[in-house]
């Protein structure tokens, strides 16, 4: 979906969440997939936020979600596994704007560690080191 066309989910909002850093630089990653996912079109709203050291927090980007009109946030971790962040912080945050919030539906999605696709984006990092290696022995 791209250019005027509506969102599949106009009432929906996507928030990513990832640890955050001081360091600019370690939280443009976070960014820069907010900017591809709204691109794709598929939800209303796309925000990036951050559970410690960088802003926006958990609960300001939900906020920003419910103030552009989402009915329903999706709260996704960008982390690897479901640890203690996940487990203890997350759902926290969850309950807190649930509390806020209590007609907007907050849905806390599973951490990216046991997708089915994240072994192929392991096999494919994997191939491009060891074609770096392959090249670097050659020159």
């Amino acid at each position: 979906m791209s250019g005027n066309a509506a969102p599949l989910l106009p009432k929906t909002a996507l928030l990513l969440i990832a640890h955050g850093s001081r360091e600019k630089e370690a939280n443009a990653d976070l960014h820069h997939l907010v900017a591809q996912v709204r691109a794709r079109g598929h939800y209303g709203v796309v925000e990036a936020c951050f559970l410690e050291s960088a802003a926006p927090t958990i609960l300001e980007g939900g906020t920003r979600c419910i103030d552009r009109g989402a009915e329903v946030v999706i709260m996704l971790p960008y982390f690897l596994s479901a640890g203690i962040h996940v487990l203890r912080d997350l759902t926290g945050a969850r309950t807190l704007l649930a509390e806020k919030y209590p007609q907007v539906a907050i849905r806390l999605a599973e951490p990216m560690g046991r997708h089915a696709l994240l072994l192929d984006i392991v096999i494919q990092r994997a191939l491009e080191a060891e074609a770096r290696s392959a090249e670097d022995i050659s020159s």
